[in-house]
């Protein structure tokens, strides 16, 4: 099967800093692809070179068969590439639809500064509707999003990303800050996402990185050590050293 989104030699330096060196990463169609690593291997710098925040010193980086290496943010969003932050993006005055409406404006290359007409516009209501159901936000709709918990606000925004009509998502640490039960209902929708997107996945919740992941990337210093089934992680002695420790064997 084409990759998805083909990474070959990505390079990122910062000065004598190599923070990504030379990575090879293949997503495909239904998949999610698991990167993990200690604190400062790498890993969002990595997203944030694919989504074209930061420019790669070297490598290529292919959507659906196109080099996007040299393509601005905007142009790679519109091409599929959709993201979620490891810190809430979303506004915590504006209601769940408004947040979602902003993202649905931005797909439709409508201006951010005429959001409010936009919630009598029912095409783009529905559109907004349509994702929020996907992932349990209806009867929140029109709450403020900053009223709800941490957990509901990290649903808005991978609302928010699902509403820009991504083929790729790149999730930074979706878990993060998510108690167990919070956290085992964002495994539930990630695992209801998958078919339809190929997803590459940062996160430091090994239990849900086990269980989400087709593939796990383990990224040391900016290299990627080991990539494999989540089985052949767990039984990998490198990546027991380098990273997973106890972890390892739970």
């Amino acid at each position: 099967m084409t990759p998805l989104l083909s990474i070959r030699g990505l390079v990122k330096r910062y000065g004598s800093l190599l923070v990504t060196d030379h990575v090879d990463i293949d997503i495909t169609q239904g998949e999610i692809h698991a990167v993990i690593g200690p604190n400062g291997a790498g890993k969002t710098t990595l997203i944030n070179q694919i989504v074209g925040e930061v420019p790669a010193d070297q490598g290529h980086i292919t959507l659906e068969g196109r080099d996007i290496s040299r393509w601005p943010v905007a142009r790679r969003a519109h091409a599929g590439i959709g993201r979620s932050y490891q810190i809430n993006s979303i506004i915590p005055s504006f209601t769940v639809i408004e947040n979602v409406l902003l993202a649905v404006q931005a797909a439709q290359g409508h201006n951010w500064h005429f959001w409010q007409p936009v919630t009598g516009n029912a095409v783009l209501v529905s559109q907004a509707d349509e994702v929020m159901a996907l992932l349990g936000l209806s009867a929140e709709r029109d709450r403020l999003a900053g009223v709800l918990s941490y957990g509901q606000q990290r649903q808005i925004e991978l609302a928010m990303a699902l509403a820009m009509r991504p083929r790729l998502l790149l999730l930074d640490e979706p878990m993060a800050g998510l108690g167990p039960t919070e956290s085992a209902q964002m495994t539930e929708i990630l695992q209801r996402l998958r078919p339809s997107y190929g997803i590459l996945l940062i996160e430091h919740d090994m239990q849900a990185v086990f269980a989400l992941a087709q593939r796990v990337s383990v990224l040391v210093a900016g290299k990627i050590a080991f990539c494999g089934t989540p089985q052949e992680v767990r039984e990998s002695v490198l990546v027991r050293e380098a990273y997973l420790g106890e972890e390892a064997s739970a």
